[in-house]
């Protein structure tokens, strides 16, 4: 279906603060005026005045509000990874600007970006260390003292320590989230190997590891494909000069909104066509060529039907397929044997096959086309296959290793591991093999103590609202022996917490915190002094390390010196250790980041490479860049073992056979979709995880038949995802602006479901599943599924700053989610479906 234009200011806007509250009023790119802001933490901030109204221009040339300086860094609410030129006039903010020199940003900022001074000027900051001195743990009776850092970094050290010297160095683990600056998860990983374990986790299997797992395993590398803007290599447009943009589960118009600016500006010369395949009609719906409601949880059916139609009409690029594709017969034959037919699909997917159909041929006919997922995708519990289907979709049409096509799964990005010089000192064995992957497996582990049990936690993101089956992750954090809670707020998890650490906020520090979909990152500047007694995480983990140097009774402290040299706390000498250690870095020195206006793309072997747009292009630079990963790579363009795009190698099926999967994708889906479609069953022994290989799995056997009755009393399908443009994760509920915008949960259900259940628009409703119930206010809502609801995520009963809006505080939407159903490759957890009710509250 085809919408009604959309004006692009709809979404994406430049902004000036005043203080730390916000005005949403537009910035004249052309004049450089602004809509003026109210000043202060405790007032509510400027109601946004209408989409493209003109500011009026008072406050370029005012005394108290032309800056005395400008400061250059970067937004970190999500992966568009957008410059910002903070002006500061006597060491406050007063306004923040977009990069026009960025032809991608093109000068704009979205909503969040200037909210930042909001989270780092905040009533409700962790401003020194904390540790607990009574109450339970979750308790609202839970009370906590000061403390200075040497006391809390002590108490950690001494409590890891023990569990090292009593032989359960195992039983430590870290949790990190996509806030942290890039580097910290490496050094948390390097403590982690120090002390004997394995558990060194990170955000990926609650956000989008499936993807990057399929990736690795059809390409090579685990990365998003291919780049925004120019290709710096041959001097031209990448993603902008693609044909055709499909997107599936991916609202970026509200997740990513300024990369997404980016596409329709191109489109605009282009003509490209856009096709949004998503239960619900999306902001980014909005404004595409056509939208595709398929039944939550059966993308795998809708790609795999694409796959047969292309085939099966010789709609395939020949040429390609024979010279660069391993496994294209047997994928023409399994999907045959199978029937995978867009008639077989419409009977899953509740899509038409004649939608089916023409949409394969209009991909396989655009020349190029690129495919766009999010966690739409990856948090369905057959994810690794979906993802690999869509890889196949893209290599049989010769849609990969060109410019403007590629397989952009989004949050796949880089860096990854930034590596660190190798330790010179010994390490104790670690004894036991890595947690199932995915930080919900802690709770498992926890309770159970299956496959062996954790007892001592440090968490820089927030289970308590991020995992799956909250009452179970509640139990869990409440029982645990000991748990350490890095971030800004004392959020849900900081209540389970024996010592809660304040770290410091985007605008606190120097160096690369967010990147760009497209391996981009930046250099960002210090734009005002920490808040507090709060650090940034790589300080902390080595502060930490310091104290393991004055506690540890085992080993010498200048192992641990040695280890954790002191000049590594300053983020300039750490990256320059990054820069000589990780392959494909060696052009990314802090110099040439800080002398571009746009991201520098990752792999840039050295000063003169441009750094890679498009990842496989048959190109010299291309050839270069991947040589300098690997010297086995030299003339390969695909980094796989063939050098070839693999969909199938008898190879690649025995390794996944172990955990009861192959190499070509077999049909499964959740449990709780309707239908009685062929699902997951889960079995009891732990095996190798075949594409997480240091980390253990649970068997499971896919494809089997689904006899659940769980509709009977729960007759609607459940998902989740974020509220609205307004937020990133949970931080920005933690600002007035982000509540007063977006601070009552909108449950968007069909008008005809809704009047079906008595339930009128505005109605406050319960939504029920097996597992929990939580509140919010009926949404009516007519581009939606009528078999489905949708549910926001990121609230919390923490969150204060509705309070002053009256707004209730909420249980996480992750009540809902049984955690037991997960993909068991990649540890995705399956937010993207549960079986429910709703009634009027």
């Amino acid at each position: 279906m085809r919408e009604t234009p959309i004006t692009r200011r709809g979404f994406v806007r430049a902004a000036v603060v005043g203080g730390s509250a916000l005005s949403i009023g537009t910035v004249d790119h052309a004049a450089g005026t602004a809509s003026p802001a109210s000043a202060g933490d405790v007032a509510p901030p400027i109601t946004p005045g209408p989409a493209g109204a003109s500011p009026l221009p008072f406050v370029e040339g005012a005394p108290a509000l032309e800056p005395d300086r400008v400061v250059t860094t970067a937004c970190q609410f999500c992966n568009s990874n957008c410059r910002m030129r903070v002006g500061l006039k006597a060491g406050q903010i007063v306004s923040i600007t977009g990069e026009r020199a960025d032809p991608v940003q093109a000068g704009s900022l979205c909503v969040k970006a200037p909210m930042m001074p909001q989270v780092t000027y905040n009533h409700a900051r962790v401003t020194t260390p904390l540790k607990r001195v009574a109450g339970a743990k979750g308790s609202p009776d839970s009370r906590f003292t000061p403390v200075s850092w040497d006391e809390a970094l002590d108490l950690i050290a001494d409590r890891l320590l023990a569990l090292r010297d009593n032989g359960e160095g195992h039983a430590i683990a870290n949790r990190a989230t996509g806030r942290l600056p890039q580097g910290a998860g490496s050094l948390a990983a390097r403590m982690l190997t120090m002390l004997g374990s394995p558990n060194a986790t990170d955000v990926g299997p609650t956000c989008n590891d499936a993807g990057g797992d399929a990736l690795s395993t059809s390409f090579g590398l685990s990365n998003f494909t291919n780049g925004y803007g120019k290709d710096g290599a041959t001097g031209r447009e990448d993603l902008g000069a693609a044909r055709f943009h499909l997107f599936l589960g991916t609202n970026q118009a509200e997740t990513h909104p300024v990369t997404f600016d980016y596409l329709l500006r191109a489109r605009q010369r282009t003509g490209a066509r856009i096709v949004v395949v998503d239960p619900r009609r999306t902001a980014t719906a909005a404004r595409a060529d056509e939208w595709i409601s398929p039944k939550p949880h059966t993308d795998l059916a809708l790609v795999l039907a694409l796959l047969h139609k292309i085939i099966h009409s010789g709609l395939h690029d020949r040429r390609f397929v024979e010279e660069w594709v391993v496994g294209f017969e047997q994928l023409r034959e399994h999907l045959t044997r199978h029937g995978y037919t867009p008639r077989w699909a419409e009977g899953v997917t509740g899509v038409p096959a004649r939608d089916i159909e023409r949409l394969a041929e209009q991909y396989a006919r655009a020349k190029p086309a690129a495919i766009f997922c999010n966690a739409g995708i990856s948090h369905q519990l057959n994810a690794f296959h979906t993802y690999r289907a869509l890889t196949f979709l893209s290599a049989i049409t010769g849609n990969i290793g060109v410019l403007g096509g590629g397989c952009n799964f989004m949050h796949n990005t880089w860096p990854g591991e930034l590596r660190l010089p190798p330790l010179e000192v010994d390490a104790p064995p670690i004894t036991q093999p890595a947690l199932p992957v995915g930080p919900d497996s802690f709770a498992e582990s926890i309770l159970s103590g299956a496959p062996y049990r954790l007892r001592a936690v440090i968490n820089q993101g927030n289970p308590l609202i991020a995992s799956a089956n909250t009452h179970k992750v509640r139990e869990a954090y409440a029982k645990l022996d000991f748990h350490v809670y890095v971030g800004l707020f004392r959020e849900e998890a900081a209540r389970y917490a024996d010592v809660i650490l304040p770290a410091a906020g985007g605008l606190e520090l120097d160096g690369v915190y967010m990147r760009r979909d497209d391996r981009g990152i930046r250099w960002q500047q210090q734009v005002v002094p920490r808040v507090g007694e709060s650090k940034p995480d790589w300080e902390i983990w080595l502060d930490l390390a310091r104290a393991m140097a004055r506690r540890d009774r085992t080993r010498p402290a200048s192992d641990w010196r040695a280890a954790f040299p002191a000049g590594w706390k300053t983020y300039s000498d750490l990256w320059q250790e990054f820069v000589a250690h990780t392959p494909g870095m060696g052009g990314m020195s802090q110099q040439r980041l800080e002398g571009l206006a746009e991201p520098l793309r990752w792999p840039c072997p050295d000063d003169r490479h441009p750094g890679v747009s498009a990842l496989y292009l048959d190109h010299p630079s291309w050839y270069q860049a991947a040589a300098s990963l690997n010297p086995a790579n030299a003339g390969k363009r695909f980094l796989t073992p063939s050098g070839k795009v693999e969909i199938h190698t008898p190879e690649l099926d025995e390794m996944l056979r172990p955990a009861g999967h192959g190499a070509l994708p077999v049909f499964y889906t959740h449990p709780e979709v309707t239908g009685g479609l062929p699902t997951i069953a889960y079995g009891t022994r732990y095996v190798a995880n075949p594409v997480n290989p240091r980390a253990l799995t649970i068997e499971a056997a896919i494809g089997v038949p689904n006899d659940s009755d769980v509709h009977e009393r729960y007759p609607l399908m459940g998902t989740t995802g974020r509220p609205s443009v307004v937020h990133f994760a949970s931080a920005l509920h933690w600002t007035h602006t982000g509540k007063q915008l977006n601070g009552v949960r909108l449950v968007q259900i069909h008008p005809r479901t809704a009047g079906r259940l008595g339930i009128a628009n505005g109605d406050e409703v319960v939504v029920e599943s097996p597992r929990g119930a939580v509140t919010g206010t009926a949404l009516h809502w007519e581009g939606i599924r009528e078999d489905t609801i949708f549910v926001p995520n990121t609230f919390g009963p923490a969150q204060e700053f509705g309070d002053q809006f009256g707004q209730p505080r909420y249980s996480p939407v992750n009540e809902l989610v049984d955690d037991r159903f997960h993909d068991n490759l990649s540890g995705q957890q399956a937010y993207k479906c549960f079986a429910c009710r709703v009634r009027k509250a």
